[in-house]
């Protein structure tokens, strides 16, 4: 069984972990305020990667439930161990597949916040193996407080507070959720500090972001860290009752050198398969070797920590 690593413990790590050739499932979906529909879609989605041989999917953020109306998250939400994200781990047991399930409203334990109907919950992404076991479980780390959109994540979400990694059939595994995107200091502490080959960020972006910005950046994690990049997406308006909330879509799949391998648009929705190839990502790595290049001790935080002791 895969182990989740959190914070900082694989340092230098160089293990390959990707096969040689791997065949891996994206999503993009229009989920609503309705979790049985959901996962009625994702199962047959989950059917559909396994037929086609694929060893793990990735959905987006929100996959379970997206809510219309203020609070609904958190009347949604659930302990990982709670009935929904059960169901998910024998759908992946079933199938004999591993499941990346981004933007799930998790309960904590110990719930924050001064309305007990309604309490502050994580946005966890769960990593499921095919025994059905959680491999990895990461909290989003950077919640999206953008009023300008109507959305504030701080309202009903708490922050998370670790970096999390874990092995896989397809590679090792950067865990992250879609706002983390914008925030390059994190997937290079995942490709250089926790060894990862495999960078997912599902995710459920704006319209107007996912127009100016989402390609750009998730091509740029790509690049800079010489990984693939899986981006599971919602695509379309999610409710007319409500919020009338709409995502950009376009769930995309990009290689270390930044080409991209599946994008599939606006209207698209389904499952695409996508070859992963290790020689691709060592070849990037070979001819361009940024792992010895980097100079972290003059810009990195040792050295930011080593000059404020200097400036004490």
């Amino acid at each position: 069984m895969a182990t989740p690593v959190a914070v900082t413990e694989r340092e230098g790590v160089a293990k390959k972990v990707m096969p040689d050739l791997v065949q891996v499932g994206i999503v993009q979906m229009c989920s609503r305020n309705d979790k049985e529909s959901n996962f009625l879609e994702c199962e047959k989605l989950v059917a559909e990667a396994a037929t086609a041989g694929c060893k793990l999917v990735a959905f987006p953020e929100c996959f379970s439930f997206i809510g219309a109306k203020p609070g609904e998250a958190q009347i949604a939400a659930e302990p990982l161990t709670g009935p929904t994200m059960s169901r998910y781990c024998e759908l992946a047991k079933k199938h004999e597949i591993w499941l990346s399930l981004g933007g799930f409203q998790e309960l904590p334990a110990s719930p924050e916040g001064s309305d007990a109907q309604a309490p502050k919950i994580y946005n966890a992404h769960v990593v499921i193996d095919s025994g059905g076991e959680m491999v990895a479980q990461y909290r989003k780390i950077h919640l999206f407080d953008a009023p300008c959109f109507n959305l504030v994540e701080s309202n009903q979400t708490v922050g998370g507070a670790e970096v999390v990694s874990c092995d896989s059939p397809i590679g090792r595994l950067g865990v992250t959720i879609c706002y983390d995107m914008r925030f390059p200091e994190l997937y290079q502490n995942l490709r250089f500090t926790h060894g990862c080959e495999v960078m997912l960020i599902p995710a459920a972006f704006t319209v107007p972001t996912g127009q100016a910005h989402w390609e750009s950046l998730l091509r740029a994690r790509a690049i800079e860290c010489q990984c693939y990049v899986i981006a599971a997406a919602q695509t379309g308006r999610h409710n007319e009752d409500g919020n009338r909330r709409e995502s950009w879509g376009h769930s995309i799949v990009i290689d270390p050198w930044g080409k991209v391998l599946q994008d599939m648009g606006r209207d698209e929705m389904g499952l695409r398969v996508v070859a992963l190839e290790s020689s691709v990502l060592e070849d990037v790595r070979r001819r361009m070797p940024l792992d010895t290049h980097r100079r972290y001790d003059i810009y990195g935080p040792e050295a930011t920590e080593s000059a404020k002791k200097q400036s004490a």
